[in-house]
């Protein structure tokens, strides 16, 4: 075979059965050409905060066009960016819970019409599995989390409102391999006696970028959707599944090992193509389009190692940090 049926051979299997595994929709904006705004059915703004340095970007996808070409479904994606948020400073984490619950209370609004002086009930999901280091944020979140709802049990039933307090409760279902039931079956029950006005969601999420391991924090209204986190969930935890608003925030942990040989590819062509010995190698390998090249990538490393994820050394520091950065946003967003 030569190499010019090599290549069309791989382009063509390449759309659909291939894709970089990210589960940010930021990232997903930036494999477009352009700066993603050309997107139809998409709608992108960003900020930043001057004090903290923190990058906002907020991608919207308006209906079924949009959400075909994201491969995301539609609704409201926000992303805070915050190289520093991997470094043990408390009075910047403190900075970035501040504005995590600024974002909580904004979608909050959005999602259910909350306003100041309502005390909604807000079950907390902790999804991942507690052994697992790079899986481990959501139930590190919960055991941060301040709980309120079981005082009215012990104290009067207007406990909680005579003291303008919203009802939060909270729970780590784990996974099925320790638990043998779906997350949903259990969190089903658990809404049917409990009847939260929302549900957040915290999960630890794949990256497509080393440099946004554990520096990005993802909130969206679309809740959680098969085969995305760490633990590529089984089944949805959404609105339409649960009869509740979910509200889902994610930090990124590990990245695909694909992906950094991808990347590491992309610098090797460069340097082979400005060589006149090896032009011709490093001429090959670029005709290949991003997808090509990444299914390339996968079929040499998936046979001999399987599908392989990558996590920073510090991960345990990292998430640690981070969970206490995201339980302070979610009681400076509930609580008055």
């Amino acid at each position: 075979m030569q190499e010019k049926d090599i290549i069309e051979e791989i382009n063509s299997q390449a759309p659909g059965q291939f894709q970089v595994r990210t589960d940010l929709a930021l990232e997903q904006k930036e494999s477009f050409e352009g700066d993603g705004g050309e997107i139809s059915g998409v709608k992108l703004k960003e900020w930043r905060r001057q004090k903290s340095q923190v990058k906002l970007t907020e991608v919207k996808i308006l209906n079924e066009q949009g959400a075909k070409a994201m491969g995301k479904p539609k609704g409201t994606y926000l992303t805070l960016e915050a190289d520093r948020l991997s470094k043990a400073d408390d009075e910047y984490h403190s900075e970035i819970s501040e504005e995590l619950a600024r974002q909580i209370r904004r979608l909050m609004t959005e999602m259910i019409n909350w306003k100041e002086e309502d005390l909604p009930s807000i079950l907390v999901i902790g999804l991942g599995n507690a052994s697992v280091t790079p899986d481990s944020l959501g139930p590190r979140v919960l055991g941060n989390l301040q709980v309120t709802r079981h005082l009215n049990g012990q104290y009067g039933d207007s406990f909680l409102k005579d003291r303008k307090l919203p009802a939060l409760s909270g729970i780590a279902p784990g996974v099925m391999a320790q638990t043998g039931m779906e997350t949903a079956e259990i969190l089903m029950g658990i809404i049917s006696q409990t009847n939260p006005d929302l549900i957040i969601a915290i999960d630890a999420l794949a990256a497509r970028s080393v440099r946004r391991l554990g520096t990005t924090i993802q909130l969206t209204d679309t809740g959680i959707h098969p085969g995305s986190g760490v633990g590529n969930h089984r089944h949805s935890l959404t609105r339409e599944s649960l009869g509740v608003p979910v509200l889902a925030i994610g930090v990124p942990t590990v990245v695909g090992a694909a992906a950094i040989v991808h990347d590491t590819v992309s610098a090797l062509v460069r340097v082979l193509s400005e060589n006149d010995n090896t032009r011709g190698t490093g001429n090959w390998i670029q005709e290949m389009d991003p997808e090509g090249q990444y299914q390339l990538i996968r079929e040499l490393l998936e046979p001999e190692f399987g599908p392989l994820y990558v996590t920073p050394p510090d991960i345990d520091q990292s998430v640690k940090q981070l969970s206490f950065t995201i339980s302070e946003g979610i009681h400076q967003a509930v609580f008055p």
